[in-house]
């Protein structure tokens, strides 16, 4: 897995950065070698948020059908909607847990937007995308560092209204768990357990109250770009946006907190990856 940072600058400019679709070629190259090499027969590549807001999208696009052309003839990447998006990370996040423990909410808090979603073991119920993840919360809110009070307070409104349109969307109130996944939930799990490296297999389906979730996310906000990139988890393309993450997930606890029972975050490692995979597989 390679963090490549494909929407930044994307919410200021309305398109993608050059560096940051050379980035995304370099990677995905690495990635054909392996799968040519492999000798793969099927291949899905999706595109979520910032690529349905870039104006040169086209660009992308041609790379991508240039690369994958080597692995499957005419494979390219696709845009997916906000709602596939969403019930793919239920699919991948809820196959481990033991289905007596639902329904559940599932949140999955990417670069540009955070998708909501409710479902049980027969599948997804009600789900949301919302434009709001922690590149484009921090490139909007949180220019400073480390952030000013009120760039804070200003965040939080502006988390607060783009979630607002989910929750009014995505009935959370029968949910008896939560189920958090992706970069930013994996990182507060891994600050909170004081790991000094990371370690997914620590992670995946660990726990942490709201409270202790709420003081890890205080503590990240608040902290200097190079305090956070000094602590032993901390992915490095991940130290500039986590407070904006931080931020987001704040906002989901506050929500849940006030329309539920749930006291606590479960992390899985198993997120939107797994279910584009087990798609393949049906």
């Amino acid at each position: 897995m390679r963090v490549v940072r494909l929407g930044q600058g994307v919410d200021a400019t309305g398109e993608f950065a050059p560096e940051a679709i050379e980035r995304t070629r370099a990677a995905l190259a690495d990635y054909v070698d392996i799968m040519v090499s492999a000798g793969v027969e099927r291949v899905r590549m999706v595109a979520t948020s910032a690529t349905r807001d870039a104006a040169n999208r086209d660009d992308f696009f041609a790379m991508t059908a240039d690369l994958l052309g080597r692995v499957v003839e005419g494979a390219c990447a696709e845009v997916i909607t906000g709602d596939e998006e969403a019930r793919l990370s239920f699919r991948g996040a809820v196959g481990e847990l033991d289905p007596a423990s639902g329904p559940f909410v599932v949140t999955d808090l990417g670069g540009g937007s955070t998708e909501v979603v409710v479902g049980d073991a027969q599948g997804v119920t009600a789900a949301h995308s919302a434009d709001i993840g922690c590149v484009r919360l921090t490139e909007r809110c949180l220019p400073s560092d480390p952030p000013t009070e009120a760039e804070i307070t200003a965040a939080h409104d502006f988390a607060r209204t783009r979630l607002a349109e989910a929750f009014a969307t995505v009935p959370v109130e029968g949910a008896r768990t939560w189920v958090g996944v992706a970069g930013t939930m994996t990182t507060l799990s891994a600050v909170g357990a004081g790991l000094t490296a990371y370690d997914p297999e620590v992670i995946h389906l660990s726990r942490i109250s709201l409270g202790d979730l709420d003081a890890v996310c205080h503590r990240l906000i608040g902290m200097t770009r190079a305090e956070r990139a000094a602590l032993g988890p901390m992915h490095p393309g991940r130290v500039d946006v986590i407070g904006g993450g931080a931020l987001v997930t704040m906002e989901l606890a506050r929500v849940l907190r006030d329309r539920t029972a749930i006291t606590e975050l479960v992390v899985s490692e198993h997120d939107i990856l797994d279910g584009i995979a087990l798609g393949l597989l049906d």
